[in-house]
Formats: structure tokens, C-alpha cells, sequence
């Protein structure tokens, strides 16, 4: 077997440029770090809970972030946790549909809509998903348009980012954006974050 020839280094330049490069597009909507932590900040003003949903890797994402929004001292809860509580009119909803919908995706939105929750959906394909009060784009591929990656010739390189994986990065960077805003906005210290971390492991 041959080895790789490209630098681990290189590699990783390469992947996080391209994750960085989403957030240079142009899009039609305000930020994403914007409606994010706008939206979170006045949920939390409101005492709202928030819930966090995605399927697959995007749904991993999400996790990871419900996991700091709960650091961060916010009633988070992930969707389909045996201890999520009910859905009701002063909570917050965020979903991710990164190819612009999922059934699944669209079905818990509509709940939380007709609970007179807020949704908060995240997605690069806006315009054409789930039902939602505000949209957040996330201007990145997914494998809603991989299709010309997907065709390798003899001799040409395999795509760095893979199906939905652009999206995927970019929701780990944009999120980590969201908790370090949020610290701010919420005047909550490292030492207070940090102090709210599970110690049963």
C-alpha cells in the first residue's frame, strides 16, 4: 500500500480553509453567528428552553453544541433524549436541514411551530425546507450538490470534504463562534462554564 504523499499538516490547512471559506460568501440573510446568538440570548432573556435536533452528522453537531449551551447555564435539551421535556410557546427550537429538508427535520418543526415554540432552522439550501420562524444560511455544500465531485476520473483527486462534510465543518466552526459570543452576551466566565461540566466520568 502506498503511502500517503500530501503532509498531515497540509491536510489540515487545506480542510480548514475550506471550512473557513464559507463564511466569506455572500448571503441573503443576516450572519448566521447573528441570528444565532440573537435568537439564544433572547430565548434565555425569556427563561425559554432550547431544543436541538439534526439527523446524522449534522444531529452530532447539534449535540455538541446543546452539551456547551448547558455549560453556558441554558436549559438545553436534544431532541429524542429520554429526559427532553415538552415543547411550549416561550421555547426555542434550532434545527439543522443542511440539503434544505429532511422528513424527520420537517415534522418536529412543525410541532414545535403548532406548540407556539420558536424555529430556528439551519440549512444551505434556504428557500426550499422545513418550516421555521427564521433561517439561518450556512452557504456550504452538501449532498444536496456533490453530485460533480462525486465523478472521479482516472488520475483526478477525491474531493478533501466529501458529501455533506463542508456543512458539517462549518456548523462545528459556527457553533463554537455561537458559545464564545454567547459567554460574552450572558456575561458568563470561563470559570462558571467550566464549573457546569459533568464530573460522573
Amino acid at each position: 500500500m502506498a503511502k500517503p504523499t500530501t503532509p498531515m499538516s497540509t491536510l489540515a490547512t487545506q480542510i480548514c480553509n475550506q471550512i473557513a471559506s464559507v463564511f466569506s460568501k455572500p448571503s441573503p440573510s443576516p450572519p448566521p453567528l447573528d441570528l444565532m446568538v440573537d435568537e439564544i440570548s433572547a430565548a434565555s432573556a425569556r427563561k425559554a428552553r432550547i431544543f436541538l435536533y439534526g439527523v446524522g452528522r449534522e444531529g452530532l453537531m447539534l449535540k455538541a453544541l446543546c452539551m456547551r449551551l448547558a455549560h453556558l447555564g441554558l436549559s438545553a435539551h436534544s431532541v429524542f433524549d429520554m429526559t427532553t421535556p415538552p415543547i411550549s410557546s416561550p421555547d426555542l427550537l434550532i434545527a439543522s436541514a443542511g440539503p434544505g429538508a429532511f422528513s424527520t427535520v420537517d415534522a418536529i418543526c412543525r410541532v414545535a411551530l403548532s406548540n407556539g415554540a420558536r424555529v430556528l432552522l439551519l440549512t444551505a439550501q434556504p428557500g426550499t425546507g422545513s418550516p421555521a420562524s427564521v433561517i439561518a444560511h450556512v452557504p456550504a455544500q452538501t449532498m444536496a450538490d456533490d453530485q460533480d465531485l462525486c465523478e472521479v476520473g482516472a488520475g483526478e483527486s477525491r474531493p478533501l470534504l466529501p458529501m455533506g462534510s463542508l456543512y458539517e465543518g462549518a456548523l462545528f466552526v459556527l457553533f463554537e463562534m455561537v458559545v464564545f459570543r454567547l459567554g460574552e452576551v450572558l456575561g458568563e466566565r470561563p470559570e462558571a462554564v467550566r464549573s457546569r461540566h459533568t464530573n460522573l466520568e
